[in-house]
């Protein structure tokens, strides 16, 4: 695997090592050792999740606050999602700046999230199947979250926002100046 840092402080984009023949391809896409090799630091997964959507729906931008902080290994097994993170640590020199890449079920691409971040992603294909593994577990009065549509933000989201499918509940999400601290 390939760990490439982002500008994003403990962010990493992973490239996996795929092996192609006749038969169709293999690859390794999560082994402990060269994960935690790559990112410097020990991270266990304690949760897996998968979701199923289609073009123009955005989930996001969510995060999990205090002792449920969770980092996440995310990528696309089947379609292509525009993979946002935003880093929304106080302390952080790239505090309210934020990260985008198209994952793809054929790019194989994942992305290391850190705790301390709000991801969301935008399914830019017909379909989408997003797979992420956490190393916490979910806590719904811990849960925060950021408009995707944030002005000081200014995330390119790459289609127009009468095109996109918003839950109601991340409507009404705050904009990172008035949302739950992380800490």
């Amino acid at each position: 695997m390939n760990f490439i840092p982002t500008h994003l402080s403990g962010c990493f984009v992973i490239e996996p090592k795929i092996f192609e023949d006749d038969r169709g391809y293999f690859m390794e896409s999560f082994n402990e050792n060269t994960f935690e090799k790559g990112i410097g630091q020990k991270v266990h997964f304690v949760q897996d999740n998968q979701s199923f959507s289609s073009i123009g729906v955005l989930r996001g931008l969510h995060y999990q606050t205090g002792e449920h902080a969770q980092a996440k290994l995310v990528r696309v097994i089947h379609g292509e999602v525009l993979d946002v993170v935003v880093d929304v640590r106080p302390e952080s020199s790239t505090f309210g700046q934020s990260f985008s890449i198209l994952l793809s079920g054929e790019n194989q691409k994942q992305l290391f999230v850190p705790r301390g971040f709000a991801h969301g992603f935008l399914v830019t294909s017909e379909k989408a199947m997003f797979f992420y593994k956490c190393d916490n577990f979910y806590n719904a009065a811990s849960e925060g979250g950021i408009i995707f549509n944030d002005p000081k933000l200014n995330i390119d989201w790459k289609f127009l926002e009468d095109q996109l499918i918003i839950s109601e509940k991340d409507k009404i999400l705050p904009t990172l100046e008035n949302a739950k601290k992380i800490w």
